[in-house]
């Protein structure tokens, strides 16, 4: 069975040269050009690979990977761009690719970056990414259980996500617009007041003193950090 590939190109002339060369090698190839299109084909379609130009119009390629890291952690996600400053080289891997091409780049070079990727996307890499812990908590990002100070429970898949994010980027504080956008999406914002109270039911399955919390903090006027 071939491996099914989503290419995010809004260059028509490079997503067909893409396209062709990726076909000729075997591969199925989905062509997109449109951030918010991705997310709402990726959610409805299997792939094995993902292709992501970083400049798209409606959603970027950047926040287009992180809101893909919520909910998953194993597909792995090589950026296209023609940004070659370090800054967006480190901004694209904060962000969860795991590979990061610039252009102009050798056709070559690129599916053998593909195919190494491919190869590392094993399902024992995929249970260590998915599990994670801190202090006596632990979480199961693919089957949303978790085990707090009152002992096993069921996240919800929006608590898991937005614990994902706070998690990905702890010791950062990352405001409420940002959260809203990264968990909600980028379509229908629930009020401010919706997050607060995510951050109460943290502080509830896994602060030792919820009213002293230790490590889901607010940071007023901004929003909310996570520290391990």
């Amino acid at each position: 069975m071939s491996h099914r590939i989503l290419l995010v190109e809004d260059e028509e002339s490079i997503r067909a040269l893409i396209k062709l060369n990726l076909e000729i090698e075997g591969y199925e190839v989905v062509c997109l050009d449109n951030g918010k299109e991705v997310l709402k084909t990726y959610n409805q379609e299997h792939f094995d690979l993902i292709l992501l130009d970083v400049m798209l119009p409606e959603v970027n390629g950047f926040q287009v990977c992180e809101q893909i890291r919520l909910v998953d952690r194993q597909i792995p996600i090589l950026m296209l761009t023609a940004k070659d400053a370090q800054s967006d080289k480190l901004t694209g891997l904060k962000k969860g690719a795991d590979d990061y091409l610039t252009k102009p780049f050798n056709l070559e070079e690129l599916l053998l970056r593909i195919e190494k990727l491919l190869r590392r996307a094993n399902p024992i890499e995929k249970e260590k990414l998915e599990s994670a812990s801190f202090g006596n908590n632990k979480v199961n990002f693919a089957t949303f259980e978790a085990t707090g100070t009152n002992g096993d429970f069921t996240l919800t898949k929006k608590e898991a996500m937005l614990l994902k994010l706070l998690m990905d980027r702890k010791n950062e504080v990352i405001s409420r617009q940002q959260i809203l956008q990264a968990v909600w999406g980028y379509d229908v914002y629930p009020s401010t007041r919706t997050i607060d109270n995510f951050i109460l039911s943290f502080r509830k399955y896994f602060e030792t003193d919820p009213k002293d919390p230790k490590h889901f903090l607010s940071v007023r006027g901004v929003g909310y950090k996570f520290i391990n």
